[in-house]
């Protein structure tokens, strides 16, 4: 079948914004035997005509759309994005008569909810690698798709769990001719790469186990790191890794240091590490692999509001990472995450002096936590009256203890206030 792919993501926040899932999806598409059109909107300006183009062009007999952010997450005049994605399905209907099919993270957390909003044929939750190839072989040949996983449907109940891979490397990762080969010496470039999917942690905002699972997935290290020897060796130099923690297990990443090693290869690289089960050892394979830096989100400096939001790690966890770090010149931002369940004038204090006494490159402060459905904050929100019952949360509503809103707010930026290294927002 001839398929069109469209990143509907036009957002660039601190670096060129890739799309690494709609690049896998395309690739797996592509070895299914399908033709593929795979469009990137950021950075252009003729979004509408290069989609009325490509879809003259190829004539497609289906449309994929990838949501990757659903509003910017910034509770202080929020931006909502879905409406560009929007306008991406209205240009596609006009058009032609394809059917589309929704994608992506941003899709994954509200199935039901965005493509209702959005008008489109279909969605998928979770993972496309597999789903997408196999709903076109059932488009082709006229099959019933009712029991396929994760395909959501208008006005049909919801299908069975979509069914995560739980090995890897049976995935296809994206061709190096997927990327931008014009900018592969832009220091703005980082390529993305994703070695593990699935988090087990169960911090009470978090959505990650509604895009990939609670269960951790790994790459075969030796796989991973050939993958990453294909890219160097297109010229390819900065990579950064999307997996919500590196580090876990801590056996897995140090294979994969050691792989990288191995392989001669010292590309430069970033990555999120939890701030527990992190030792010296790997925090010095990281650096010899090649690692330029890390994002430590520590979210808070209480330890109350710590347990509050299901961290399963301490304070001294937390400066004993960042001190590792420091000690092998490892950049490192920290992240504070202000306004949650039980939060008082108190903790915010004792989390800005905290976050103040650490050996950090950089700290981002958000004040306010965007509620998202299926996650204990979203039950939190309703029992204490803050979301009416069954607010589908399409529409961003955040977290934010009442009794502080004002405070807060003007207590962040005055500590902010001067020091270069502290952002503050989304």
């Amino acid at each position: 079948m001839r398929v069109l792919l469209v990143s509907a993501n036009r957002e660039e926040v601190n670096m060129l914004t890739l799309p690494l899932g709609l690049a896998c999806v395309a690739e797996a598409t592509r070895s299914a035997g399908h033709e593929v059109e795979m469009i990137d909107l950021i950075g252009r300006d003729d979004a509408d005509l290069g989609i009325g183009r490509a879809i003259d062009s190829i004539r497609p007999e289906v449309i994929g759309i990838s949501i990757r952010n659903i509003d910017d997450q910034n509770m202080d005049g929020t931006r909502f994005l879905l409406d560009i994605a929007g306008r991406i399905v209205s240009l596609c209907r006009a058009a032609t008569d394809a059917p589309i099919v929704l994608g992506g993270a941003g899709y994954s957390i509200f199935p039901e909810s965005a493509l209702a909003y959005l008008g489109a044929d279909m969605g998928i939750r979770g993972e496309g690698e597999q789903a997408f190839p196999a709903l076109l072989e059932r488009l082709s040949k006229n099959r019933p798709l009712s029991d396929l996983p994760g395909l959501y449907r208008p006005g049909i109940a919801p299908p069975t769990e979509w069914r995560p891979e739980p090995q890897l490397e049976r995935l296809p990762w994206p061709k190096p001719s997927c990327w931008p080969q014009a900018q592969r010496s832009n220091p703005q470039l980082w390529i993305p790469v994703q070695i593990r999917r699935g988090c087990p942690l169960g911090c009470v905002y978090c959505s990650t186990a509604s895009i990939e699972g609670r269960r951790i997935r790994t790459c075969a290290p030796d796989k991973a790191a050939e993958r990453m020897d294909e890219l160097v060796r297109a010229g390819f130099s900065r990579f950064f890794f999307t997996d919500n923690i590196f580090n876990l297990p801590p056996s897995y990443a140090k294979a994969f240091c050691r792989a990288l090693k191995e392989r001669g290869l010292k590309p430069k690289w970033l990555c999120i590490v939890y701030p527990t089960r992190l030792d010296e050892e790997l925090v010095r394979l990281m650096a010899e692999a090649g690692c330029a830096g890390v994002s430590l989100g520590f979210e808070t400096g209480s330890a109350r509001m710590l347990a509050g939001l299901n961290k399963r790690f301490s304070l001294s966890d937390v400066r004993r990472a960042a001190s590792m770090l420091a000690e092998h010149g490892l950049p490192t931002m920290g992240f504070l995450l202000l306004g949650g369940p039980g939060e008082t004038r108190e903790s915010v204090l004792e989390s800005l002096d905290f976050a103040e006494s650490l050996p950090i490159t950089s700290l981002k402060l958000t004040v306010g936590l965007r509620i998202y459905p299926e996650t204990p904050l979203a039950a939190i929100a309703a029992r204490r009256g803050l979301i009416p019952q069954g607010d589908d949360l399409l529409r961003p509503r955040f977290y934010l203890e009442p009794g502080l809103e004002d405070w807060l707010r003007e207590t962040v930026q005055d500590r902010a206030r001067g020091r270069a290294n502290w952002m503050t927002g989304a």
